[in-house]
């Protein structure tokens, strides 16, 4: 078993590597999120519950499953596994990139469902309102929808990083365990058990059940005091 002072030391690529992942995770759902859910809201296609099914299957497929499928199209030998060696010389396959990649289509559920939420509660009166004072689409959704959504991005933002700081079975299967690559806090709690080291795993477990709860919290305060004002405002 390691001493103290050199299991803390090498615990920190793990975890400035899942902090990177999850940022650069969160970011990204955000830019694709925010069209997909607000095209969810205003839509009428039949395509739709298509739609709905593919952002929702994440929530319902093992993540073992999910990984299995994303190594095989990564694959080098793959129409995508080589185009990205083409631009950039490096697989996907047990690559930041591929975690990344992973990670985004596995937290997808956590930020196109929230901000859906979110869009649906404005209501149409508020848009039509909007609407009918000259405002252009762009200026509407940025100036008007986006503020009164804000509680749905809030948690679409925070539900996709706690997500994506907890990943295991994916980035496992896409990226393998790698030090210093593609090993995150997940991964190195797993093999830190497994050397026994559980002075390393308490220390990696006990923080991300600390991360949860606080993430969790945050969400359900903010929304409670929403929930609050909307009726101190109806009585009013």
């Amino acid at each position: 078993m390691e001493p103290a002072e050199t299991s803390s030391v090498t615990l920190w690529p793990s975890i400035r590597l899942s902090l990177l992942l999850a940022s650069a995770t969160t970011l990204i759902l955000l830019a694709i999120g925010i069209p997909i859910a607000w095209w969810l809201t205003i839509t009428q296609s039949r395509m739709r519950p298509v739609v709905e099914t593919i952002t929702a299957l994440p929530l319902v497929v093992p993540p073992t499953v999910l990984g299995f499928y994303l190594l095989v199209m990564f694959a080098p030998t793959t129409p995508i596994g080589r185009l990205w060696i083409t631009l950039t010389g490096d697989t996907l396959t047990f690559s930041f990139a591929g975690l990344l990649v992973a990670s985004v289509l596995y937290s997808l559920p956590f930020a196109v469902q929230p901000l859906h939420t979110g869009f649906q509660a404005i209501g149409r009166g508020t848009i039509e309102a909007a609407q009918t004072m000259g405002a252009s689409r762009m200026s509407l959704f940025l100036r008007v929808i986006l503020p009164l959504s804000r509680r749905g991005v809030l948690t679409a933002t925070v539900l996709s990083f706690a997500h994506t700081i907890g990943e295991f079975g994916v980035v496992l299967m896409v990226g393998g365990n790698l030090p210093g690559k593609t090993r995150v806090i997940s991964i190195e709690i797993f093999n830190r058990v497994e050397v026994l080291d559980y002075r390393a795993a308490h220390v990696l477990a006990g923080g991300l059940l600390v991360f949860s709860f606080l993430a969790l919290f945050l969400i359900y305060s903010l929304n409670g005091r929403a929930a609050r004002s909307g009726i101190a405002g109806g009585n009013s």
